[in-house]
């Protein structure tokens, strides 16, 4: 039995026609309905998700084998995982039938063509990856494994040694390497900052492309609650006793033009008294855990910090966790203990660990949720870049175009010096009055994605209906099949400066929400 026959097995009454011979978690995080066959594939290296027309089936591949693709392109997209070689593309095709034509090619950086996506008449895909794999790594940033690899270390030592001998330089010395440094770290080709699209690029192209699959509009669950279309929070890292003594300060700009935040303090760098914790959230604001005394060693002794860093949380009621310096470990963070951490940047070359999770919306490590900080920090735009807040802007006006999450991270500490208060305040006063924006604290906002991940879509007299607990909250959407062919979907330049593009069909699918 082949593998498109597997795939269309009978899905149940709670499908949209479609069955899938594999998981496919960009579906499940998104809500989308479908079936799974009772069998598993003979075809071992191939999945297929399939509705009544097998020749509109999605397939990708899943391995083993390929070859491990590290930064190749796919029009705009980065591909960060292991690609079809040659001899599983033959051998796929030979099973099966109908025409199936090149559609968009998979680029390594000499530019040299190593595979292909395929594209059947009616409507049908083949990606040459797993596209599951693929966001994994950008999340996780394994793709950082990939790149040294192929870019050296050299950069990494840099790091190492300047951040050894920091605590002995002088404030203005630091700056000045910083700065200096801060053009080497430019340099880098991925994540591409201040936005990477590639793992969201991805997503809607799945998403569409199973539409196709099912040959009609593919519902799905919106990222924010019904009547948003995006979001804005903020939040602020408190370093020093001189950010604590600032707080009120910088809260009263919020609180002018209607805004609530979140403030992450350091128990053991400076003295936070209880009546600063209790008057914080007596005004609606939160309070997290940011880290236990701000010197870059919380993760690295974890076993004997943990339990300090839980017990003040405990006192403060904090459920939320951002690291120093954004220091970070994929399999380490679920271990804190905390509802939600928020120290992934979507993508940040400058920080004292570049790199990023190029994700503009919450995701699950484990149990846990991870909020990335989207909005490049304030000291890095103000001090090291020597940039102006028309840098915010342009990423915000971005995000609320793409329905991500603009997470602001301003510091106390450091937002008083010249007109920096000000430009905070014009970022805040730009979007006040837009009607779609949600403002909810990090907390709120990891309490809603479980809740979403927790609903699920049902056909119920005719129509598709959330079933769970944000089931009076969630907004469905619907993905809908290609109508157009050729449209430009991206372009990207290669190492040797040639553009290339990716003609997708229709991109991106058409979405609407009700």
């Amino acid at each position: 039995m082949s593998l498109l026959e597997l795939s269309q097995r009978p899905a149940g009454d709670s499908t949209p026609g479609l069955t899938a011979t594999r998981h496919l978690a960009i579906l499940d995080e998104l809500r989308a309905p479908y079936g799974r066959s009772d069998a598993g594939s003979a075809d071992g290296q191939w999945a297929a998700l399939s509705g009544p027309d097998p020749r509109r089936a999605l397939l990708w591949f899943t391995g083993p084998g390929g070859e491990l693709a590290a930064g190749w392109s796919l029009g705009s997209m980065r591909i960060w995982g292991h690609v079809a070689s040659e001899a599983d593309m033959t051998a796929l095709m030979d099973s099966l039938e109908g025409q199936w034509d090149r559609e968009a090619p998979v680029v390594d950086p000499a530019g040299a063509v190593r595979s292909w996506v395929w594209r059947s008449p009616r409507g049908g895909t083949i990606l040459p990856f797993d596209p599951d794999e693929v966001v994994a790594n950008l999340r996780t940033e394994r793709y950082l494994r990939f790149e040294q690899r192929r870019v050296g270390s050299r950069r990494a030592r840099a790091r190492r040694t300047y951040y050894a001998i920091r605590p002995l330089l002088p404030r203005t010395v630091q700056i000045a390497l910083r700065r200096g440094y801060s053009r080497v770290q430019a340099r880098s080709t991925f994540p591409r900052w201040p936005v990477e699209p590639t793992l969201h690029d991805l997503t809607e192209l799945v998403l569409q492309r199973a539409a196709d699959a099912a040959a009609e509009p593919l519902p799905y669950l919106a990222s924010w609650p019904r009547g948003h279309s995006w979001a804005l929070v903020l939040t602020h890292d408190v370093e020093t006793g001189v950010g604590r003594d600032a707080i009120e300060t910088v809260r009263a700009v919020e609180e002018s033009a209607g805004y609530r935040s979140a403030w992450n303090l350091v128990p053991e760098r400076y003295a936070v008294p209880d009546r600063v914790v209790e008057h914080l959230q007596a005004v609606g604001c939160e309070v997290g855990v940011h880290g236990l005394r701000h010197d870059g060693r919380d993760l690295e002794s974890l076993d004997t910090r943990l339990p300090a860093m839980q017990q003040w949380g405990r006192r403060w009621g904090a459920v939320g966790f951002r690291s120093p310096a954004t220091h970070r470990a994929w399999d380490l963070m679920p271990q804190l203990g905390f509802a939600y951490d928020s120290s992934y940047p979507d993508t940040d070359p400058y920080e004292p660990m570049p790199g990023g999770c190029c994700s503009w919306l919450p995701f699950f490590n484990r149990g846990m949720v991870e909020l990335p900080v989207t909005m490049t920090q304030d000291h890095t735009v103000f001090v090291i870049l020597r940039r102006d807040d028309s840098l915010w802007r342009e990423k915000v006006e971005f995000l609320r175009a793409r329905g991500g999450m603009a997470l602001v991270l301003v510091h106390p500490d450091y937002v008083l010096e010249g007109d920096r208060l000000d430009a905070y305040a014009r970022l805040l006063d730009a979007f006040r009055d837009d009607p779609e924006m949600w403002t909810p604290l990090p907390r709120e906002v990891a309490d809603w994605w479980r809740r979403r991940a927790a609903t699920s879509l049902r056909l119920l007299d005719g129509a598709w209906r959330p079933v769970g607990p944000g089931a009076d909250e969630v907004a469905v959407a619907f993905a809908h099949p290609a109508t157009t062919t050729g449209v430009v979907a991206g372009s990207s330049t290669n190492e040797r400066g040639e553009e290339t593009h990716l003609h997708l069909a229709d991109g991106p699918g058409r979405v609407e929400c009700v």
